[in-house]
């Protein structure tokens, strides 16, 4: 792409696992990429390798594949998930099993950190650009995107990504508004250690508006995601308190709990943007959206657009071109919209209401839908990318 007059074909801000994949996807493809982050990573994996990280992801196998084909899928750092069981707060139970479907797992539990490392390691060894910077200003036109850093230095390309998270800057310099609903709640996450097996088991509850999630990790260890609007509160607990809470709350399920990690919090909130694209600029990740945490479908609705915008832009001579940033609006809306309409509705459906036969209706349905097997095998096969 030499007589391409840009400086570079696409230029990404922000280099989380949606930017450093959509990084590597592109330089699979020969572009000229740059990758704008703030602050370099920890990419020393012996020194990763020595903890677990608190931020889990719970990535599908469409996903997986994606990481694999890049070089940069971690099997001694990942778990295989291979039954859900979730349970209402009426005695509403439903399972997923992997067996099922005939397949190995449902999905793996992966750390964010450690994933991360190797995709930046990957990402200098293709030769992506890397710039530890922050862009200020961004021109474009209907031919190129000119991005202004912080030292001054100007860029240009045809293509300008934000994948730079929730409150993204490049969404807020294009004057693309936001519908953003909060829950009113927080997530909680932590990892503990537990007394009894977990075998693969990945456990949620849902109880009066609170869902807690148990996600398995290796090692006898779980990472847990607690939506809750004591999430400050528990917070502020002694480490032996917590572990007791979320022990409680989660049944006993896996015995009693040790904390084994600090305990974070992060603000649950739903963002459908107005638009995903404007001239020679596109979002993906969750600059693009956001979505409730209790399918655990976030990154992988983010990868998702990785994986669709790749295809778009392989063999492309003008990858910003209008006709294509259209398509990938359209390609990815009623995916994106779908998920963040089931989770907003589970999540609404098991919130605290006044309505004395709501909660038996709700709970009903979770039985139902458990018996019901080519209803339920659907809704497996949807979310591991199938």
């Amino acid at each position: 792409m030499s007589h391409n007059p840009h400086d570079f074909d696409v230029i990404i801000l922000g280099g989380g696992l949606v930017g450093a994949t959509l990084a590597l996807v592109l330089r699979q493809q020969q572009k000229r990429v740059l990758l704008i982050e703030k602050k370099w990573p920890q990419t020393d994996l012996s020194l990763l390798a020595q903890n677990w990280d608190a931020r889990i992801y719970a990535l599908n196998p469409a996903n997986q594949a994606l990481l694999a084909a890049l070089g940069v899928w971690s099997p001694e750092r990942a778990q295989a998930v291979t039954r859900m069981d979730v349970r209402g707060d009426q005695g509403g139970r439903i399972e997923f099993n992997a067996a099922d479907l005939g397949v190995p797992c449902l999905n793996h539990m992966i750390e964010n950190r450690y994933l991360l490392a190797g995709l930046w390691h990957a990402m200098l060894k293709a030769g992506v650009v890397i710039r530890e910077s922050q862009a200020s200003a961004l021109t474009t036109t209907t031919q190129a995107a000119v991005l202004t850093l912080a030292d001054g230095d100007r860029l240009s390309a045809a293509l300008v990504v934000g994948a730079d998270g929730a409150h993204s800057w490049l969404r807020q310099q294009l004057g693309i508004k936001v519908n953003a609903s909060s829950y009113q709640q927080q997530g909680l996450v932590a990892n503990f250690k537990t007394q009894k097996p977990h075998h693969g088991c990945a456990y949620q509850w849902f109880d009066q508006g609170d869902i807690l999630a148990y996600l398995p990790l290796p090692e006898q260890q779980i990472s847990i995601v607690w939506s809750t609007a004591r999430a400050t509160e528990l917070q502020a607990l002694p480490a032996e308190a917590l572990a007791s809470a979320v022990a409680r709350q989660g049944d006993y399920a896996l015995g009693e709990l040790t904390l084994n990690t600090p305990v974070f919090a992060f603000d649950l909130v739903l963002r459908q943007p107005e638009s995903i694209i404007a001239q020679r600029a596109l979002l993906v990740g969750d600059a693009a959206h956001t979505v409730h945490p209790l399918a655990g479908q976030g990154v992988n609705l983010g990868l998702a657009d990785v994986q669709y915008l790749g295809r778009l832009l392989a063999n492309q001579p003008d990858v910003g071109s209008w006709a294509l940033l259209k398509q990938y609006q359209r390609g990815r809306l009623f995916n994106v919209r779908a998920m963040q309409r089931g989770c907003d509705g589970l999540f609404k459906l098991f919130a605290r209401e006044q309505i004395p036969a709501i909660p038996w209706l709700r709970n009903q349905g979770l039985n139902l839908v458990n018996h019901l097997t080519p209803v339920k095998n659907a809704l497996m096969r949807q979310a591991m990318g199938l």
